[in-house]
């Protein structure tokens, strides 16, 4: 007998402005990230949420998101971001779920660009950034 469970995979990064170009660039900047260094099943994911901050308003993350490979049938929800004065600039956060069968799964979280500072502790050095790799 399998015992599934839902995980979780955390991430967010920083547009340099709020433009298309720029979100688009930072939405799979952090989506690459987070796909080479986590074994995603995209059948297993339940859902994704990405949550920007107020000043980003150009474009939705979930429809950049739809565009890329194995994508396309994975449910998205876009929010804005509680508006907390100290928070950062122009600020894409996201969070994946998804279903295992393996409760030791390894989970690696991914924050790039300025939001680093929000969780150094789950941020990789320059060093260690690999190219991306899309699993099915």
């Amino acid at each position: 007998m399998v015992n599934w469970r839902v995980k979780a995979i955390r991430g967010a990064t920083t547009a340099s402005e709020n433009s298309i170009a720029a979100i688009q660039q930072a939405v799979h900047e952090l989506l690459d990230e987070i796909e080479s260094r986590n074994v995603l099943d995209f059948e297993e994911v339940v859902s994704v949420i990405f949550s920007v901050t107020a000043d980003l308003n150009v474009v939705f993350p979930a429809a950049i998101a739809r565009q890329r490979p194995n994508w396309q049938t994975v449910p998205l929800l876009d929010v804005q971001q509680m508006a907390v004065q100290t928070d950062l600039p122009y600020c894409i956060r996201c969070l994946i779920q998804f279903n295992t069968p393996d409760p030791q799964i390894q989970v690696h979280h991914v924050y790039l660009q300025q939001a680093k500072t929000l969780r150094p502790d789950w941020s990789f050095p320059e060093a260690e950034r690999q190219p991306s790799t899309v699993f099915s």
